[in-house]
């Protein structure tokens, strides 16, 4: 489960193994404004962010054997909820709880 920690009233969001090994990839950088200190098993997402994935459809991955270039990717119908998740109830910090 993806448990809301700036929103503790919003219900958790539940997350397959597969989309909780993802969770990297749309989490803001260590340096996003705003950020705070992370606990363990901590997510924080940029607000701009998450709002372009969803109107976009498709996030970029750097690739390990290419960082001069980003490929593009579609949005997954599971990324596809968690971000409309995040986005309609404004959350932007997250802890997974098993």
């Amino acid at each position: 489960m993806l448990v809301p920690l700036d929103h503790p009233e919003i219900a958790p969001f539940r997350l397959s193994p597969r989309l909780r090994s993802q969770l990297v990839y749309f989490m803001a950088g260590p340096d996003a404004p705003g950020i705070p200190e992370l606990g363990e098993y901590e997510y924080w997402f940029d607000r701009d962010e998450v709002t372009r994935w969803v109107m976009e459809g498709v996030f970029y991955l750097v690739s390990p054997l290419d960082t001069q270039n980003m490929t593009e990717v579609e949005l997954t119908e599971e990324q596809d909820l968690l971000l409309h998740w995040l986005e309609t109830n404004k959350i932007q910090h997250v802890r997974v709880v098993e």
